[in-house]
């Protein structure tokens, strides 16, 4: 299996090669540290499955729903599976929206990506461990607060990293009268009235 990892900590991909090719049939073809990178490596390089990291920032889509979601399109019937420290389930639940095969916690790889690849390339799905605690853990009351759209998710989650409005319409060629209602929306669903609310939530429940 011809495998493209990308992340943007050099030391994590080179913990993760090591790993994936102790396993006879196991290959990395490539590496990428930013979702720029990845896209122009998956032009030039042939693969069966894509590993990736969530956050990589820097590029035109810094943010992870972006790049899941350009993933799909532009390679619908190669596999993902994601490789993340985050744990807000909204955005598990987003991430798996986008076709992820495989959702992975950073802290759990050693044990779990090994299981992620085989079940992936036997045509299953893999949600490792922390991350199904997280999903099930979450209160029905917290279900209905978090319901936020993939594209509210994105928008939330570049204004908390410090983007203004017109960037992020810029970043996802948007229109700023779009993106400022996606913003709106998502703080009205989430209940938090102003800016520094919006940077603590995020802060607090493991958005960025």
């Amino acid at each position: 299996m011809r495998i493209v990892l990308a992340d943007d900590h050099p030391i994590i991909r080179n913990g993760v090669r090591t790993l994936l090719e102790r396993d006879h049939g196991l290959k990395v073809v490539a590496e990428a540290a930013s979702a720029d990178e990845l896209h122009r490596v998956l032009d030039a390089a042939p693969c069966d499955l894509i590993i990736t990291d969530f956050n990589m920032p820097g590029g035109r889509m810094s943010d992870g729903l972006s790049l899941l979601g350009m993933l799909r399109r532009k390679w619908p019937a190669l596999p993902v599976i994601v490789l993340t420290i985050v744990s807000n389930p909204g955005v598990l639940r987003s991430i798996l929206s986008t076709g992820a095969r495989g959702l992975v916690n950073k802290t759990e790889a050693l044990d779990e990506l090994p299981q992620a690849v085989q079940a992936v390339a036997q045509g299953r799905n893999y949600v490792g461990a922390a991350m199904e605690r997280a999903l099930l853990q979450e209160s029905e009351g917290d279900k209905e607060k978090i319901a936020l759209s993939i594209r509210e998710v994105e928008v939330f989650r570049l204004f908390a990293s410090g983007l203004t409005v017109s960037q992020i319409a810029r970043q996802l060629n948007r229109s700023v009268k779009t993106v400022s209602r996606q913003k709106v929306d998502a703080m009205a669903k989430l209940g938090i009235e102003n800016d520094i609310d919006l940077y603590s939530y995020a802060r607090e429940h493991g958005l960025l």
